[in-house]
């Protein structure tokens, strides 16, 4: 079987874990975490290594909580995003306090890929179809034009990305006849109405299709990827205003600038799947609900690990 790898961008978790740490909040009956179903999920569609991107001051503890058990069933990897990982010739603002967003989370990857991956929230629960449809299309042979990335992306419907709680924001996607993306558009503060889904602003509710495909930053994309990523760090670097301590090099903004270069060619991949999240602190009781109705519904063991 083609080897595949799934990285797990979890170098936002703060300085101190446990309590008030969204990203290791239990969510299942033996004290699982989301990262725990997303790694079982990943293996059960044919994914074989795990990619951890950490920051190193948290290795000791990361190792601990969830690294070391995973090292027992799959090939495991670490990764460390860091302020001052940059390339020759750029230093970082003397006032900047954190790393330099998802498009450097993966980049620091880049040493321990030499294969197809797939890239994910480490705070996000996905489901398991998106997993699927990723590792089948990532182990494909895709003949894209000549100088073209082949990348691919989950599709989820707006519906099943929503809070009960607030609004959130997300990519809503543009695409072709033939599913190819052709931008995405993001859309801030979309709640959940009677209707379906609206974005409410000072002036009120105008309402969305809650059908949309929407980007929940869930990629998959050639090892080659990963060399472009870099050539676009240092653009990104560039351009920015050396005294700038917030501008963040994030990995749908790159996607898409390949899109609009083509350079790149994104298939979205389009999930029924429901998607969990901790955006808010009183989601964290209706995520534990619906884990427990998946191990009723026994999609999951009581015991994911038994």
């Amino acid at each position: 079987m083609k080897k595949t790898a799934l990285v797990i961008m979890a170098a936002g978790i703060g300085s101190r874990f446990g309590k008030g740490i969204k990203q290791l909040e239990p969510v299942g009956p033996s004290g699982e975490i989301i990262m725990d179903y997303s790694i079982h999920d990943a293996l059960e569609a044919g994914f074989n290594k795990i990619v951890f991107v950490i920051r190193r001051d948290l290795e000791e503890d990361f190792k601990r909580i969830i690294g070391e058990r995973i090292e027992k069933i799959a090939e495991v990897a670490y990764a460390y995003q860091e302020l001052d990982d940059l390339p020759e010739g750029f230093t970082k603002p003397e006032n900047r306090t954190k790393p330099w967003g998802t498009g450097q989370a993966v980049l620091c990857a880049k040493e321990v890929l030499q294969e197809p991956f797939a890239v994910i929230n480490a705070d996000d629960y996905y489901g398991k179809e998106p997993f699927v449809k990723l590792h089948e299309y990532l182990v494909q042979e895709h003949s894209a034009p000549e100088g073209v990335q082949p990348i691919c992306m989950a599709g989820f419907v707006l519906g099943n990305t929503l809070s009960d709680n607030g609004g959130v924001t997300r990519g809503i996607c543009r695409t072709d006849k033939d599913g190819n993306l052709i931008g995405i558009d993001e859309t801030s503060n979309i709640v959940r109405t009677e209707q379906g889904a609206a974005v409410q602003t000072e002036e009120g509710l105008t309402s969305v299709d809650q059908n949309s495909l929407v980007s929940m930053n869930m990629w998959g994309f050639q090892p080659e990827f990963l060399e472009l990523l870099k050539e676009g760090f240092v653009e990104f670097l560039s351009k920015l205003d050396p005294k700038e301590a917030k501008g963040e090099y994030l990995l749908p903004i790159y996607v898409d600038e390949l899109l609009q270069a083509k350079k790149g060619q994104v298939r979205v991949l389009p999930t029924q799947s429901i998607w969990f999240g901790v955006t808010y602190q009183e989601d964290k009781a209706s995520v534990v609900e619906a884990f427990k109705k998946l191990i009723a519904d026994g999609v999951y063991d009581a015991d994911l690990y038994a």
